[in-house]
C-alpha cells in the first residue's frame, strides 16, 4: 500500500487551485468541468481538493470543514523548500495568515506555519538533515 491523494474539502475548488498555484508555485494538473474536483502536480502523492458540496455528499451524517473552523484542523500539509523564508513570505503576500515565521529546529530543519484562505493549514519547511 502507498498513499496516493490526499484531498482537502474547499469551499471553492478553482480557488484553492489558485492560491497553491500563487502561493506556493504550484502547477494545476486537472479541474474537473463541473468545478468540484481539482488536483495539482506534487510529485508521488496527489493533493487534490473537493468540494464541501461532494463532501457533504460522501459523509452525509457531517465532517469538520478547515475554512469552518476558528481553529486549524489537527492536520497539516507540509511542503519542502531550500528557502522557507521566500516560501513563508510568498504565501503571505498572496493571502495566507502566518501562524509560526520560519524557525530553526533544534534537529537542524526551518520550519514555518501558515494557514490558507481555504483553512487549509501548511507547513513550510526545509528538508530534514541527514
Amino acid at each position: 500500500m502507498k498513499l496516493g491523494y490526499t484531498i482537502i474539502y474547499v469551499p471553492d475548488v478553482a480557488a484553492s487551485l489558485a492560491f497553491f498555484e500563487q502561493a506556493f508555485g504550484l502547477s494545476r494538473r486537472f479541474l474537473h468541468e463541473g468545478g468540484d474536483y481539482g488536483e495539482l502536480a506534487t510529485g508521488e502523492t496527489t493533493l487534490a481538493f473537493a468540494s464541501l458540496a461532494l463532501g457533504r455528499a460522501h459523509f452525509p451524517d457531517g465532517f469538520v470543514a478547515a475554512s469552518e473552523s476558528r481553529l486549524p484542523l489537527g492536520m497539516e500539509i507540509a511542503l519542502v523548500t531550500s528557502d522557507v523564508a521566500a516560501a513563508y513570505a510568498r504565501a503571505l503576500a498572496a493571502g495566507a495568515t502566518a501562524l509560526q515565521a520560519p524557525e530553526s529546529k533544534p534537529w537542524g530543519q526551518v520550519v514555518s506555519y501558515v494557514r490558507c484562505p481555504d483553512g487549509t493549514l501548511v507547513e513550510l519547511c526545509s528538508p530534514v538533515a541527514g
